[in-house]
């Protein structure tokens, strides 16, 4: 796929990859991921800085996703760092990771 959608799926298999290892992501169910994925595709265009929130009421995990950084790559692509924090249980983890935008508009992580 293309677009923002691809965003949200590979940024959120990303970051929730590198968090998955550790207690508190083994903890995300399905809702937590999608929900985490959504607001991954809405950083997408946010103003640096805005937080990006996410909840799932039915077990009250929560996160936050924050675009950190315009930047372009070496090949002249335009590139988003993200910052995403997510709390389950009262225990907290982070993840960083960096997307750019293909010439057909998709979004790739790429390698930090």
């Amino acid at each position: 796929g293309g677009g923002s959608g691809t965003l949200a799926t590979t940024a959120a298999g990303v970051f929730l990859g590198a968090l998955l290892g550790s207690e508190v992501g083994r903890s995300m169910d399905e809702v937590d991921r999608m929900r985490a994925g959504q607001a991954i595709g809405m950083a997408q265009t946010a103003p640096l800085g805005e937080q990006i929130t996410w909840s799932n009421p039915e077990n009250d995990h929560h996160g936050v996703v924050t675009p950190v950084r315009d930047c372009y790559s070496e090949s002249g692509r335009y590139c988003r760092e993200f910052h995403h924090t997510v709390v389950i249980g009262g225990r907290s983890e982070e993840a960083y990771g960096v997307a750019c935008r293909q010439p057909d508009g998709a979004w790739e992580i790429v390698p930090g």
